[in-house]
């Protein structure tokens, strides 16, 4: 049987407004900057489906487009959670739905961290892969 934080019983309508609106901002940050990822992947496409490095390059963009669909989603999930804010500050005592919110909101925690900790994995594989990729290129250049 899992058991969950009680402290989250103790975070403020106002805390949780602020930590939902900074996810909020940090996935809209990530959707900006996957476009720039796709942008690299696209610049690199014919180093990338080298015979050597194709199989890694190809686990890497896959894992990068879903990481773009998990991020949409995840987007619309915590926008109706800060939709569902009220619950918390209207003034109507509804201790079930208000459980409810705090362990959604609980939940969201957990994606959150779990998410952007995959996708910083993420782009430092992409980053590390474009990174030989270049470095065998001027080695290249240099050696002609």
């Amino acid at each position: 049987m899992e058991t969950k934080p009680r402290y989250i019983e103790w975070i403020s309508p106002e805390e949780m407004h602020k930590a939902t609106l900074s996810w909020i901002s940090e996935l809209k940050f990530v959707r900006d900057e996957q476009l720039f990822l796709n942008g690299l992947v696209k610049s690199f496409t014919s180093e990338l489906i080298e015979h050597n490095i194709y199989d890694k390059s190809k686990e890497i963009v896959g894992a990068i487009l879903d990481a773009e669909n998990e991020q949409n989603a995840l987007l619309k999930q915590v926008e109706v959670h800060e939709n569902q804010l009220e619950i918390m500050i209207d003034d109507v005592d509804q201790p079930k739905m208000e459980k409810a919110y705090r362990d959604s909101h609980l939940e969201l925690m957990k994606l959150m961290g779990s998410y952007l900790e995959g996708y910083r994995a993420l782009k430092r594989e992409l980053f590390n892969l474009l990174s030989e990729i270049i470095k065998k290129e001027k080695q290249n250049r240099l050696l002609n």
